[in-house]
């Protein structure tokens, strides 16, 4: 929201004036302005105004890597103790008001948000076919965007009805965060009921679909502790078209993406024609996989070089016990690599801050797999929300139900683990509050490197217990941006003044 002032899909619609006694003689056109009277005249101009709605998934890119290097999973890394300074922020738990990387997620999910309500401002101005569903859509993103929000800050600015305009900031208050969550659950409902389709359209896989919805507003209600109604819904999603790739290794590579396993991705590009280094999170190509990359790697292995950054902790290592196939799938010991390939050649750069010798081996850049400005360019798509992700919400929803039903959620839990091991004899036999944990221990197990283990930790109420330097009533939630508390007048949130 920097200077709450958004340019969106290049049109300047921002019409504000200075007196209402001008106004109904104001023309827009006057100030060489674009308006909505000159924009979306015809579905195809909402259509691209729809695509400009998702392009702000793709400027997510460092909250799934804060989601990890905030938790157990990992460490900031790095080639020195003032590299990639928001993260190592995160990770040594000295988290300020001015942590760039903080201020970018809250900027880039308001200007979902305000392109969201762009369209919501237009609703009635044109009717066409498939208007529901496009519509649709754009609610799921509203609610993934305020979801992303009110997880990382708590309490945060609510508004659904129109855009931000330039003087509008202070006088919109931060809601508190269960009045957030209500809107959360009105927008995906309405998406739900907005006849999105039910399975992904080939030429545009990354649509938003119906069962990306329904699981969606599962794993909102599980945030919320609504765990009947969580496993009413992930139900939907979890007798859905999905299944488990048979080869774990497979969902992360190219070949794999959108596949049966996957409800929801964000979809990068190799393709972009930006190479804009003042803000280079901002392209079509996912950065997060540049950030994980091994330091000055060279030699004919398939992996590309990158910033060593987000490196997967011992910790995290250890936890997977033997025959777990998910380990090597998930993090690359890269001496063990190398005195394994010596047919590659291999030299790297050692990450000498806080370097563990790990890589994350899931979202590593690989050779080919970028273009242009290389480190700004790789095609890899965050695979946002994946089927076994589905399974353990649904797990753990019907053991933490009112009426518990652990057979439900044992089945739900050992399909993961049979994929995992490659038999039944890892199966998970517990109940009651043994079976919890181990749900709780399975999902860090299955879905390590890919955001969700910090705020799994802080919803359980594990997180004190499990990261080093965490502290209660403060941590669970970051600091709201200084630019917005300088410009708006918010309450820092406790503990961080």
């Amino acid at each position: 929201m920097k200077n709450n002032k958004y340019i969106i899909a290049s049109l300047l619609v921002v019409t504000m004036t200075t007196g209402c006694e001008k106004f109904v003689d104001y023309a827009p056109k006057e100030d060489f302005q674009i308006t909505s009277d000159d924009y979306l005249k015809t579905s195809d101009d909402y259509q691209k105004m729809v695509v400009a709605c998702y392009s702000p998934l793709q400027w997510l890119w460092a909250n799934p890597v804060i989601g990890d290097i905030a938790s157990d999973n990992s460490v900031s890394g790095g080639e020195n103790a003032t590299d990639q300074i928001g993260f190592q922020e995160i990770d040594n738990y000295q988290i300020t008001a001015n942590n760039g990387n903080l201020t970018e997620a809250w900027k880039s999910c308001y200007e979902g948000i305000n392109r969201v309500n762009y369209l919501e401002e237009n609703k009635t101005k044109l009717d066409f076919v498939g208007k529901d569903a496009l519509y649709g859509e754009i609610y799921f993103l509203r609610a993934y965007y305020y979801f992303e929000l009110v997880r990382m800050f708590g309490d945060v600015p609510l508004f659904v009805d129109k855009r931000l305009g330039v003087s509008d900031s202070k006088g919109i208050p931060r809601t508190a965060k269960a009045d957030v969550y209500k809107q959360i659950e009105l927008d995906l409902n309405n998406a739900i009921a907005a006849n999105l389709p039910n399975v992904r359209v080939a030429a545009e896989p990354g649509r938003i679909t119906k069962y990306a919805a329904q699981a969606l507003l599962g794993k909102v209600l599980l945030y919320q502790g609504k765990f009947d109604a969580a496993a009413a819904m992930l139900e939907n999603v979890v007798n859905g078209p999905f299944s488990l790739v048979t080869n774990f290794g497979n969902v992360f590579l190219q070949a794999g993406e959108n596949g049966t396993e996957s409800v929801f991705e964000i979809q990068y590009s190799n393709i972009s024609p930006f190479y804009d280094w003042s803000n280079p999170g901002r392209g079509q190509g996912n950065l997060a996989v540049q950030v994980c990359g091994i330091r000055n790697i060279t030699g004919s292995s398939p992996y590309g070089e990158g910033w060593s950054t987000n490196l997967p902790t011992v910790n995290l290592a250890n936890a997977y016990a033997a025959g777990d196939t998910r380990k090597a799938v998930t993090i690359l010991d890269i001496e063990a690599y190398k005195a394994a390939n010596p047919q590659f050649n291999i030299k790297y750069t050692v990450a000498p801050y806080r370097n563990t010798g790990l890589y994350n081996q899931k979202y590593l850049p690989r050779k080919g797999e970028t273009s242009g400005q290389v480190e700004l360019n790789y095609l890899n798509n965050y695979r946002t929300i994946r089927y076994a992700d589905v399974l353990l919400m649904a797990a753990e929803a019907n053991n933490r139900a009112t009426t518990p039903n652990d057979t439900k959620a044992q089945g739900y839990l050992n399909r993961v683990r049979q994929r995992a091991f490659a038999d039944q004899l890892h199966n998970i036999t517990s109940t009651g509050t043994a079976l919890r944990q181990a749900i709780w221990d399975e999902r860090r197990l299955e879905l390590a490197m890919e955001g969700d283990r910090f705020f799994d930790l802080v919803r359980t109420g594990q997180a004190a217990a499990k990261i080093t330097g965490f502290m209660v009533g403060r941590n669970e939630i970051f600091p709201i941006p200084q630019q917005e508390i300088d410009i708006s007048g918010y309450t820092q949130n406790p503990n961080y003044n």
